[in-house]
């Protein structure tokens, strides 16, 4: 344990950026999972309303600081990718 007053305080303050940080990263987690999953089942309409709400989590995470900005352009940029990639591999039913 620190003796420093300013290092105690320090200490206090980071367990609560990490749970704050922690429940961003979660629930980011959490929509990118559900969209692969619909994307995998073949549930391309709804999963294009996961990836939406995936990608907005990401911005949240991306402008809050608790991801890196390139590290919420990557994810987003594969989820993307693996619902065209699902869209274009399944024909358009009428």
């Amino acid at each position: 344990m620190p003796n420093i007053a300013s290092s105690k305080r320090q200490i206090r303050t980071d367990a609560r950026r990490t749970l704050r940080n922690k429940n961003v990263r979660t629930r980011v987690k959490t929509d990118i999972g559900k969209a692969e999953r619909l994307i995998t089942a073949g549930k391309l309409e709804e999963a294009q309303k996961a990836v939406a709400a995936a990608t907005s989590q990401l911005d949240k995470a991306g402008v809050k600081g608790v991801l890196h900005s390139n590290n919420t352009a990557r994810r987003k940029a594969r989820l993307v990718a693996k619902l065209n990639k699902a869209k274009s591999a399944k024909p358009a039913t009428k």
